[in-house]
């Protein structure tokens, strides 16, 4: 069955939970990278790797040149590397993601992949240690080092997808679940259908609030998930 309907995730605390490593990771970068000691961090809730990476620098006295930037995730991409043996260990699977994903994916007429703030190779390696990435497209993604507002990595997304799949996903037929109101912005920005999935530090209320069409409080209950996904009553 032709392609109908384009499903894209957000990955930190919408399927997986790897709560503090990421201000490590980026400490150990920075000093990689350029030498300084990490001091303090801006706030990385649902923000694209682009803009965290530029504001860590600026917050350090660095100047975020694109060189540097692209320095800084070489360091980056290095640091998460080398966690990969223990990051099944220091993450989890949140409920019902897989159960999701495996559901979706055997669900005529989906496509699946990513709308997420992080870069190609660390949303492989997060998704890969819990057993997350089989049902997903990672080649079709709309990722962080694209640009540093969300909003702008959905078109290059869905544009990706409907290029493999010769097929248009006009922005009704487009879904995006996410537990930020960056999430969210992306999605109405789009037209999108905008799900929210309560299950980071943003509430349910303040999802709805920032204009979700559809909050989930988690993934766990998979036909609530599915009729959401598929647009049912």
């Amino acid at each position: 069955m032709r392609a109908h309907r384009l499903v894209l995730w957000d990955i930190d605390h919408t399927l997986v939970d790897y709560t503090g490593l990421g201000i490590g990771w980026y400490g150990s970068a920075l000093a990689a990278a350029t030498g300084a000691e990490f001091r303090t961090h801006p706030d990385f809730g649902g923000r694209t790797e682009r803009a965290i990476t530029a504001d860590v620098l600026a917050l350090h006295g660095i100047e975020p040149d694109e060189e540097t930037i692209q320095r800084m995730w070489r360091e980056l991409i290095a640091a998460v590397d080398r966690a990969r043996d223990t990051l099944a260990e220091s993450g989890r699977a949140l409920d019902g993601a897989a159960a999701v994903l495996a559901d979706l994916a055997g669900t005529d007429g989906i496509v699946q992949s990513l709308i997420t703030g992080n870069l190609p190779e660390i949303s492989r390696h997060k998704l890969a240690a819990l057993g997350l990435d089989e049902h997903l497209d990672l080649d079709i993604g709309g990722y962080g080092s694209l640009s540093a507002r969300r909003s702008d990595l959905v078109p290059h997304a869905v544009k990706a997808a409907e290029t493999k799949h010769g097929t248009e996903f006009p922005a009704e037929s487009v879904v995006i679940l996410g537990d930020t109101p960056h999430d969210i912005e992306a999605a109405l920005d789009y037209g999108a259908v905008a799900i929210g999935v309560a299950t980071g530090r943003f509430s349910a209320e303040q999802l709805t609030d920032a204009g979700a069409h559809l909050v989930l409080p988690d993934l766990a209950d998979l036909p609530a998930v599915r009729a959401a996904v598929l647009g049912q009553p």
